[in-house]
């Protein structure tokens, strides 16, 4: 194996074309691993963890690193030749190659006109200065970046509250402002229902069970998954009630989020309490809330969905039961556990609650409260390859499933798992084609005994992927498709545990 770097100085990217590129360049005839990354002093300790940096590789904060390993010299120069082709195409507005490149947010300001948001993807350490300088524009911003600190993170959304601004983030990876999809997001209608949450794959989950139960939704609104922590104090949530509340638009609100500090619970749901609106709270894995009148508790995504439409259920809902056992009876005796392998860190949270409420053992990277401590081989095991430990050095596993659908192929072979549970997300900036990568594995495995295949496809049928075309790869492959992640991990753990 060979390892190259070459350095372009003074090139900016954003991280999720970045992501792309890296994707596609790792994709060539004998390439193992390639990255193109902004060559910051994370970003550099990155490709060095991951053995991708050369001993003579020199690049600042304003340079792009094209890295690549691969097996022979003649596969690393074609990739890396096919790298800078790529950073050489155009890619549209304000990308490489294009006739107009605005080199900063006041630049591209001028160039929009009356644009009133800003969605900042750089380097952690220079996130908090360009949301600054849009917040001084007027702009809303959106932080895609991770990698800011509490103090900074803070101090912007005291900013943008001093300003009447909001500030989603950071490591915000979902919005949906006005209809429009932003960063990880969906095609779903417009309609009376706001959405508030901190988390990507939640907001997901929640908008498009919303549009394929007839609903629509006014703003989805992300807030970063720290601001519910005592250091944030919720600020961009209370703001984004305040948002929604004025909006005559909006006549109902979700709220999403894994469970809060308790006294910022308190002061959340004292808000809430004085809004005339009712809202749906959905805080994933909490207990004992006492909630004001306006507002009703709902355990998963699905269930927060169905309470925000009225009550109406999710469509094309299983009959567990019956499709439970028709799944199990080839089944050997060992064949006992779930093994979940994920791409979205929510909908792994919600799966390990219908494991945990059903009283049953399981682990997490990435756990709920009422996980075991230690990975062991006699319990269910839910892994989030969208954690960092995932991440580093390698797009995102929504973005490029590899490490995910490798981790699944071992799942299959392993004669204890009963069920291997996973989701398939689609929507912008997601795979081309998820389903049709998990049909490769399962492909790969051939006619041998496996355990059952249970997946959920978060997504609706106007996006990109086509979310019917996605379910219909799926179980011509032989997978189960529940209607929602929830019951997703309900059917698997009926195959894997029948009362």
């Amino acid at each position: 194996m060979g390892v190259a770097n070459r350095v372009r100085r003074g090139f900016y990217l954003d991280s999720v074309a970045l992501m792309r590129l890296s994707q596609t360049v790792s994709a060539l005839p004998g390439v193992t691993t390639a990255a193109l990354m902004i060559g910051s002093a994370s970003n550099r300790g990155i490709l060095q963890e991951a053995g991708l940096l050369t001993p003579d590789c020199e690049a600042g904060a304003n340079d792009l690193i094209i890295a690549v390993q691969a097996a022979t010299a003649d596969e690393l120069q074609a990739a890396m030749k096919r790298a800078e082709e790529l950073l050489d195409q155009p890619q549209g507005a304000g990308a490489a190659g294009s006739a107009r490149r605005p080199r900063s947010i006041s630049a591209a300001l001028t160039d929009l006109g009356g644009a009133n948001l800003a969605l900042v993807s750089v380097p952690g350490e220079f996130a908090a200065g360009e949301a600054r300088r849009a917040l001084g524009l007027g702009l809303h911003v959106l932080i895609f970046s991770d990698n800011v600190s509490y103090e900074e993170e803070r101090a912007l959304k005291e900013e943008a509250g001093r300003r009447g601004l909001l500030v989603m983030g950071p490591d915000c990876g979902t919005a949906l402002i006005g209809g429009v999809p932003i960063a990880f997001a969906n095609e779903v209608p417009v309609g009376n229902i706001g959405i508030i949450g901190a988390s990507g794959t939640g907001l997901q989950e929640v908008s498009t069970l919303i549009a394929r139960g007839g609903g629509g939704v006014s703003h989805g609104i992300g807030t970063g998954g720290r601001d519910l922590s005592e250091m944030i104090g919720a600020l961009t949530t209370l703001a984004a009630i305040d948002a929604l509340d004025a909006d005559p638009a909006t006549t109902r609100v979700v709220l999403i989020s894994k469970p809060p500090a308790a006294p910022v619970a308190d002061t959340v749901l004292t808000r809430v309490g004085k809004s005339k609106k009712p809202f749906v709270i959905c805080f994933l894995g909490a207990k004992g809330l006492t909630l004001p009148a306006n507002a009703t508790s709902a355990p998963t995504l699905a269930a927060a969905a169905q309470a925000a439409l009225g009550g109406t259920p999710v469509k094309g809902t299983l009959d567990i039961p019956a499709v439970a056992a028709h799944a199990r009876p080839n089944f050997d005796r060992q064949r006992r556990w779930i093994r979940g392998v994920y791409t979205g860190g929510t909908l792994c949270g919600e799966a390990q609650i219908i494991l945990r409420d059903a009283g049953e053992p399981y682990w997490s990277n990435a756990p709920i409260p009422g996980a075991i401590a230690e990975r062991s081989a006699i319990a269910h095991q839910l892994v989030d390859y969208g954690a960092d430990e995932y991440t580093r050095g390698r797009p995102h596993p929504m973005i490029d499933p590899a490490l995910r659908d490798q981790a699944l192929a071992a799942a299959l072979d392993d004669p204890t798992v009963a069920a291997v549970l996973f989701d398939c997300v689609i929507g912008h900036g997601a795979h081309a084609d998820p389903a049709g990568a998990v049909a490769n594995v399962i492909k790969s495995i051939g006619s041998r005994s496996r355990p059952a295949l249970v997946a959920s496809v978060t997504g609706t049928d106007a996006d990109p992927q086509n979310r019917a075309a996605q379910v219909r790869v799926l179980k011509d492959a032989g997978v189960l498709v529940a209607a929602s992640n929830a019951e997703a991990a309900a059917l698997a753990l009926a195959i894997s545990h029948p009362r």
